[in-house]
């Protein structure tokens, strides 16, 4: 796993740690570089701002530290378990973006009142069997954390159908690659552009 595309392009990541069997999170499965890029590729055309940036169910990081590496001013990590958010620390000092970044060990529920926004572009990938993240992402939506303008990217299994809005922002785009794909959500209020 690398950082695909800006300064510290080509700079290899820390992966999930090994895990015992029946670890709640023995099946950590880091965005594919593939999924990255096509992700990113399509924030990039939709003219997504980076300014501020919450990549939460962070896991390694790797997709608010390839939002750094292209640009992004500030990104908060919200991870709840403790040796993810370890690694997340590391790839941060490893890609040169310490200064850059917050990690924050707890649940994405509670981190609502402890997160200061306003976010501009929101990265979630959450464990593919959590039943409650939409629903979750959809407080965080309509949520002051969250900019009037921003854009959230949701990666998910290609089983499941995407939710047709989240909160006030709607679906505009979504990417299959494999048995991951990405709904990427913008405000009401921008209409049908970039999709």
């Amino acid at each position: 796993m690398r950082v695909i595309a800006g300064s510290a392009k080509g700079r290899h990541l820390k992966g999930p740690p090994a895990r015992r069997r029946g670890d709640r999170s023995a099946g950590a499965r880091p965005s594919s570089d593939m999924v990255r890029g096509a992700l990113f590729s399509a924030l990039e055309a939709m003219g997504a701002d980076y300014s501020r940036v919450l990549d939460v169910y962070a896991g390694t990081g790797a997709l608010g530290i390839e939002a750094l590496s292209r640009g992004a001013g500030w990104c908060d990590f919200v991870e709840r378990d403790r040796a993810m958010s370890e690694v997340i620390r590391e790839n941060l000092a490893l890609t040169g973006f310490a200064d850059q970044g917050k990690v924050f060990p707890i649940a994405v529920a509670r981190a609502f009142e402890r997160l200061e926004g306003a976010y501009t572009l929101i990265l979630a990938d959450p464990p593919y069997a959590d039943t409650g993240a939409a629903e979750l992402l959809e407080r965080l939506a309509a949520s002051r954390l969250v900019a009037d303008d921003a854009v959230i990217a949701l990666e998910h299994s290609t089983r499941e159908e995407p939710r047709g809005d989240l909160g006030p922002f709607y679906l505009a785009k979504e990417l299959r690659h494999g048995d991951s794909a990405v709904s990427i959500y913008l405000p009401a209020e921008r209409g049908t552009t970039g999709g």
